[in-house]
C-alpha cells in the first residue's frame, strides 16, 4: 500500500483523538433548509466575528448552503445526543423531519436555531473554498445568543461524551 493511501486512516485515527464541540449546522432559505452534524467548526477571529465550518464536498447540502448565502452554527449540550444523531443520518430520520423535532424556531436571520442550545450563531457566508474532500465556509456571525448553563457535548474516539461544566480550582 502507498504511503499516501496509509497516511489517511492514520490521520483519520490521529483526528478522532482530537476532541471536539459538536454542531448542527443548519441553512434555511429559498434553496431550501437543511442541516448537519458538524464538528469541523472553528473560530477564526472575533472582528468581525468569523466562524470557519467544514462540509464534505460530497454531500449534497453544500448547494443549498452556498445558494441560502447564511447559515447558523447551533452548540449543541449534552442532552441534545439524539439531535445530533439525527443530523449525523445515523437515526434514518427524513430532513423535513428533523426540523419538526422539539425546540428548533427562526433566528434573527431567520435561519434554524436549536433552544436550549449552549449558544446559537447566525451569519452570512462570505466565502467559500474547496480543500481536498471538504468545502470550507467562512461565515461572518451577526448574530448571537449563548446560554449561562448546561454541559456540553464533544466527539472523541468516535463517539459522544458530556463535558461538564464545573469549575476546578487552579493549584497555587
Amino acid at each position: 500500500m502507498s504511503e499516501e493511501k496509509q497516511a489517511n486512516p492514520l490521520f483519520r485515527d490521529a483526528m478522532a483523538s482530537l476532541g471536539a464541540a459538536v454542531n448542527i449546522v443548519a441553512t434555511n432559505g429559498d434553496a431550501g433548509c437543511c442541516g448537519l452534524t458538524a464538528t469541523a467548526v472553528c473560530s477564526v477571529t472575533d472582528n468581525p466575528p468569523t466562524v470557519m465550518v467544514c462540509i464534505n464536498s460530497k454531500s449534497q447540502m453544500n448547494t443549498i448552503f452556498q445558494e441560502n448565502g447564511k447559515l447558523s452554527i447551533n452548540i449543541l449540550n449534552h442532552e441534545q445526543e439524539e439531535m445530533a444523531c439525527h443530523f449525523a443520518g445515523m437515526t434514518g430520520l427524513a430532513m423535513a423531519d428533523r426540523f419538526t423535532q422539539p425546540g428548533w424556531q427562526n433566528g434573527q436571520l431567520q435561519q434554524p436555531v436549536l433552544t436550549n442550545a449552549l449558544a446559537c450563531l447566525e451569519g452570512d457566508i462570505n466565502d467559500v473554498r474547496q480543500v481536498g474532500t471538504h468545502f470550507v465556509y467562512m461565515t461572518e456571525i451577526k448574530n448571537i445568543s449563548v446560554r449561562e448553563d448546561g454541559d456540553g457535548l464533544i466527539y472523541f474516539k468516535r463517539r459522544f461524551h458530556s463535558v461538564k461544566n464545573k469549575q476546578v480550582p487552579i493549584p497555587a
